[in-house]
């Protein structure tokens, strides 16, 4: 079994308010859970309002495979992000 996970970290310039930060954030995990059918979750700086994580996991039979469906996520929210701007991003693949 392998399991992909990717750390995805956004700046919002715009942004002023965590109410802000949470529709931003409500729009591109509900996106990436019916596009590409993984798990996503706000994982970090929760009262942050310029700054949002998420966490994106997959499983597979296939490093490839997961390492290409996270990096596809990673291309797909770099143009719809929703006034986000991806500041930075960490794929990792595990094997057990």
């Amino acid at each position: 079994m392998v399991v992909g996970t990717c750390e995805l970290i956004f700046q919002l310039p715009e942004n002023h308010s965590l109410k802000g930060k949470r529709q931003v954030s409500r729009s591109l995990v509900q996106q990436l859970r019916s596009r590409f059918n993984v798990s996503v979750a706000e994982v970090a700086d929760l009262d942050r309002w310029q700054t949002l994580a998420i966490g994106v996991s997959c499983v597979s039979n296939s490093s490839r495979h997961a390492n290409e469906m996270l990096s596809k996520i990673v291309d797909f929210v770099e143009d719809h992000n929703g006034g986000a701007v991806l500041h930075q991003h960490h794929i990792e693949i595990l094997r057990t």
